[in-house]
Formats: C-alpha cells, sequence, structure tokens
C-alpha cells in the first residue's frame, strides 16, 4: 500500500477539532454575553478608525448648537407665524409658542440629542433637564416660558435701542423671523444651562456637575 493511500486514511486529529470547536463556542458565549461591564476599554482613537462618516468633521458642539437653533426656529414658523393671526391677544400667542417649545424640547430636542451621542448620557449637559422621565415634561415646559420671555424681552431692547438711534417711532425695526428667533432661544437656553450648572457646582462645593 502506498504512503498517499496510508495519508488518505489516517484519522483526524480528534484533540485539535475539539479544541477548535471550544474556542468557536467561548468566542460566541462571550460575544452574546458583552456589556459595559465585562468588555475591554478601547481608546477614542481607536474607535475613530472605524467610525464611517463624511471627510469633513464637525464639532459635536456646532452640531448641538445647530439643532437647538433648529428646532426652536421651526416652532416659531409653527405657532407665532402659523397660528399667530389666529390669536387675538399677544399673551395667548406667547403661552401657546412657550408650552410648544417646552413639549418640542422634551419630545423631540433632547432625544435628538441623545441619539446623535456617542456614549450614554455624553450630551445630558447640553439640557437643562438631562434626565429621561416624566419628571422632565413640566419642567422643560416652564424652560421654554424661560426662555420665551427672555428671547421676548431682548427683541424688545434690540427695537427700542435702534428706535432710539434712529427717531422712526412709526415701525418695528427687528421682526420676529424664524433664524434670528431660533438662534436667540439657542443662546438663551445655553446661558440657563450654564446658570444652572453653575449653581450646581456651587452647593456641591465646586465638584463638576456635569448635567
Amino acid at each position: 500500500m502506498s504512503k498517499n493511500k496510508r495519508a488518505g486514511n489516517a484519522k483526524p486529529d480528534v484533540s485539535k477539532q475539539t479544541d477548535y470547536y471550544n474556542l468557536k463556542t467561548k468566542a460566541v458565549k462571550d460575544l452574546a454575553t458583552a456589556d459595559e461591564s465585562n468588555s475591554p476599554q478601547v481608546s477614542e482613537e481607536e474607535l475613530r478608525q472605524y467610525r464611517s462618516g463624511p471627510k469633513l468633521k464637525i464639532a459635536d458642539w456646532v452640531k448641538i448648537l445647530f439643532i437647538k437653533a433648529w428646532f426652536a426656529g421651526a416652532v416659531c414658523f409653527f405657532f407665532l407665524w402659523g397660528l399667530g393671526n389666529y390669536f387675538a391677544d399677544q399673551l395667548d400667542s406667547l403661552f401657546v409658542t412657550g408650552m410648544a417649545m417646552g413639549i418640542v424640547t422634551d419630545l423631540l430636542t433632547n432625544n435628538v440629542l441623545r441619539f446623535i451621542e456617542k456614549t450614554p448620557g455624553a450630551n445630558s449637559r447640553w439640557m437643562m433637564w438631562g434626565k429621561k422621565g416624566f419628571a422632565s415634561f413640566p419642567l422643560n415646559i416652564l424652560h421654554g416660558y424661560a426662555v420665551l420671555f427672555l428671547v421676548f424681552v431682548f427683541y424688545n431692547v434690540i427695537n427700542l435701542v435702534i428706535v432710539r438711534l434712529t427717531g422712526a417711532v412709526d415701525t418695528v425695526p427687528l421682526g420676529v423671523e424664524p433664524v434670528l428667533f431660533g438662534v436667540f432661544c439657542m443662546g438663551f437656553d445655553m446661558l440657563l444651562i450654564q446658570i444652572k450648572r453653575f449653581l450646581a457646582d456651587v452647593f456641591h462645593g465646586g465638584a463638576p456637575s456635569g448635567k
């Protein structure tokens, strides 16, 4: 009998096959039970190598500020512009708009910020009330009224200054429109968030609040 024939009838190494099977089984089990507690730490530089995206990188804070301004501008477009003529009193219009800002912030803006964050809770510091839950709903409505009040006062101050400088008392120099309204809302929203974080740091003895 030739060597080739004997080699063809040789039995495979059972121990090697068993080790290979055990290795594959362990890999599948490790993958199925993987979570934050038992996963190895990976640096942010290594994670960037596996993230796909456009070559033009936009800073996260730019995206967040744009999202805040865009949603506030949308509220202005649909409520102040769209429904403004249906209210007999300006206070009624502001009441509905403030409530809409709080609802949009709680249900849309903050959820979008949570969706784009790289790690859970990373964008909470960009929200007035970062914790998701029923309690944040009325708090965000109150926050919407506060932001709208500050924007309303800011518009009046700007118009008063322009009127004093130009003497045109019969016109409204700066009217309300979605783009500038959204920018103003975003600015005062971030101002209130920074004030909240500062007060939280003071009450916690200078420890960073992060939310």
